[in-house]
């Protein structure tokens, strides 16, 4: 089939392949996003069994340096998940075990190090979660999750 376009006649036809070549595709999302969703989900609980208190009860009740310190680990575990997707080579399920597995010790590293930033500095987490207003020690936490997920992130690479 042709159409008329400018300069000339075009080819309206698909590639041999193109339609299993999508659905190859689409499945290959599908399954990342799965495997980036667990790895953030997991991301979270890390922080939160390694934090005084239930964040996720913190966050619910509004405590606003619990939310603050909850979406910078979020944004920073989604760093490491996103660069642990991006470094898988080869066969679909081998990029998947990769990423699965580069995001886990990810994770564990970003976790382990924003708790020794906090315990190096003094910064008593639990009192600053728990707080009913901001204070300014968070963004020292939370730029300690974003930082080390960036390191973390990259030396997936």
């Amino acid at each position: 089939m042709t159409a008329v376009g400018t300069g000339g006649a075009a080819t309206l036809a698909l590639e041999s392949g193109y339609w299993d070549s999508l659905g190859r595709g689409v499945a290959a999302i599908a399954l990342y996003a799965i495997v980036g969703l667990f790895l953030v989900v997991v991301g979270f609980y890390a922080i939160d069994l390694t934090t005084p208190g239930k964040l996720r009860d913190l966050v619910r009740e509004g405590k606003p340096n619990a939310i603050i310190v909850s979406s910078t680990g979020m944004l920073s575990m989604a760093f490491i998940v996103v660069l642990a997707i991006f470094s898988a080579s080869g066969k679909l399920s081998e990029g998947l075990i990769s990423s699965l597995i580069f995001g886990l010790v990810g994770i564990a590293a970003q976790v382990i190090s924003v708790r020794m930033v906090e315990v190096v500095i003094g910064i008593d987490i639990g009192g600053v979660l728990r707080s009913d207003s901001y204070t300014p020690e968070v963004l020292v936490v939370a730029g300690a999750h974003f930082a080390l997920g960036l390191v973390v992130a990259v030396a997936i690479l």
